[in-house]
């Protein structure tokens, strides 16, 4: 019987070790790498025999280091789709409050765009809704808010020289900036000159992103997305159904009325990189220099949350352990005055009879 089980052992680590070996791939959640390819090699013989041809961006909620309100993307009013659903979000997502949608920015792989138009949204100040919206965006604009956006479940970083020539990549991007009336740039305002105007908000309503990618060498996966990266700029087209993304800025005056477009429109193109691979892209990112602008504000309010909570239990305890101290010293103390009555009678009971 023991010789039986001890060969059923030996069969089942042999399996084992054979399914080991076999094994050529592996899979995480959210950690699995996509493979791309152009459209139409996707399951043609001597070709990429799984792979996506459709690069989807998703898009998070909008924060900013002055505030500490979060806003999903839809509240500023910009392009969306309500066609599709949610992408499903993993743990860490949840915890940290993200609200991850689609968007309309699609493109195929290794397919140049310029100045493709996604939405036209439309303005009257004399419409109290419309007069609504303009004020939140300017208020977002005001504050600094950032776009998250989403390739490949890596962020869609906006990349710029800082000072003694280092280079910081931001895992995001201002909605749009404010030159204040004193004429001071403010924010992603001091990049471009042509922001000048007093008292006037500038919109990022076009972005040009590049993405890079890594062919993988002796495998048929096809190319893998290794970074996302984008620069947003400000135009106002002046033919939005057919925009060429050669104008001016997209400016709005703080006292600004009547009716006014905002045409959002992209560009993208793909650069294939034979430095960087799938499993360290990242990297760029992690080495940027870190943000140093912090939420005091926010930390503060954490601590003063923690430290009530922390001394409503501690009140709590030290109330209920003193009831049981008291308690316990009543008990105590009832039984010494009964203990040294019985002893003494016990101890003269004991002198006496060795005396008689």
């Amino acid at each position: 019987m023991k010789m039986c089980s001890l060969h059923r052992a030996r069969g089942s680590v042999l399996v084992i070790f054979l399914l080991l070996h076999s094994a050529t791939s592996f899979y995480l959640p959210g950690l699995a790498p996509v493979s791309f390819c152009e459209p139409g090699q996707a399951g043609k013989e001597n070709e990429v025999p799984d792979c996506k041809s459709t690069i989807e961006v998703f898009v998070n909620r909008l924060d900013s280091v002055e505030s500490v309100l979060p806003y999903e993307y839809t509240a500023f009013d910009f392009c969306a789709i309500d066609s599709e659903k949610r992408p499903s979000e993993n743990l860490g997502q949840v915890l940290f409050g993200e609200r991850i949608e689609p968007s309309p920015y699609k493109f195929e792989f290794k397919k140049k765009v310029d100045c493709k138009p996604v939405c036209t949204k439309s303005y009257n100040t004399n419409k109290p809704e419309d007069k609504a919206h303009l004020d939140f965006l300017k208020k977002g604009m005001l504050l600094n808010y950032q776009h998250h956006w989403i390739v490949d479940n890596m962020p869609v970083t906006w990349c710029y020289d800082v000072e003694d020539g280092q280079k910081f990549c931001n895992p995001g991007f201002p909605i749009g900036c404010y030159v204040t009336e004193a004429g001071r740039p403010k924010d992603a305002c001091v990049v471009n000159s042509d922001f000048k105007d007093k008292d006037t908000f500038y919109v990022f309503n076009h972005v040009d992103i590049t993405i890079h990618y890594h062919v993988v060498e002796n495998e048929a996966a096809g190319a893998r997305l290794v970074a996302a990266k984008m620069e947003p700029k400000s135009y106002k087209h002046t033919k939005v159904e057919a925009p060429d993304c050669t104008g001016g800025p997209m400016y709005l005056n703080n006292k600004f009325s009547g009716e006014l477009k905002i045409g959002y429109t992209y560009s993208v193109q793909f650069v294939e990189d034979k430095h960087i691979r799938w499993a360290s892209r990242w990297d760029y990112i992690l080495e940027s220099m870190p943000h140093t602008n912090i939420q005091w504000f926010s930390i503060m309010n954490s601590l003063v949350i923690v430290l009530f909570l922390s001394g409503m239990v501690a009140m709590i305890m030290l109330r209920t352990l003193h009831k049981d101290i008291a308690r316990y010293n009543q008990v105590d103390q009832g039984d010494l005055i009964k203990v040294p009555s019985t002893q003494g009678k016990s101890i003269s009971y004991v002198s006496l009879s060795k005396a008689i």
